[in-house]
């Protein structure tokens, strides 16, 4: 999971703003930290966290890369739902981030703090989204024997794969 030194980490432990946090779906202790460098372009970036000040459970990290008008955030899976219900009892759309644009949800907890750490320092980071798998021997083993059959690294197959099954699955929705 993610720390609260993690998020420190990437912002070199410079915090300029915090609060309580408004909503209720992390519970009375729920605080915010936040990083801006006071630009919105040219170099732009903010950076929050959502923890608990008794437990330091971090429930939510986002990071907003205004120089490419990328949103991320990462939200802790044992918390989902309780933001999801807040935001719906709310009548707000938790996909959307600012000025009509989406947050690029992160389930990876090193995708985020990757992309954190390279936007905090302006430079440029792997915009793809990582994807866990969770494999059993014999299928690693397989898609190992057919990526090498293809002189693919595992990988750029999977990933080729998934690409070739979304495409797929994009023109069955347009087909039917």
């Amino acid at each position: 999971m993610i720390t609260i030194q993690n998020f420190m980490e990437c912002i070199e432990y410079k915090i300029t703003d915090g609060s309580e946090y408004q909503w209720n779906c992390y519970g009375p202790n729920a605080r915010i930290m936040d990083y801006w460098n006071n630009k919105h372009s040219d170099g732009g970036v903010s950076m929050s966290l959502i923890f608990d000040s008794q437990t330091q459970i971090v429930y939510q990290m986002e990071v907003w890369d205004y120089t490419n008008n990328r949103e991320y955030r990462w939200i802790n899976p044992d918390y989902k739902d309780s933001i999801q219900l807040e935001a719906k009892n709310r009548g707000i759309n938790l996909c959307e981030s600012i000025e009509f644009r989406k947050f690029i949800d992160l389930d990876v907890e090193a995708d985020i703090l990757e992309k954190a750490t390279a936007i905090y320092s302006g430079k440029e980071y792997d915009t793809r989204v990582m994807v866990e798998l969770d494999l059993d021997d014999e299928t690693k083993i397989a898609l190992m024997t057919m990526a090498h059959e293809t002189d693919m690294t595992l990988n750029n197959f999977v990933e080729h794969i998934l690409r070739v099954e979304i495409k797929r699955l994009e023109n069955d929705k347009t087909s039917s």
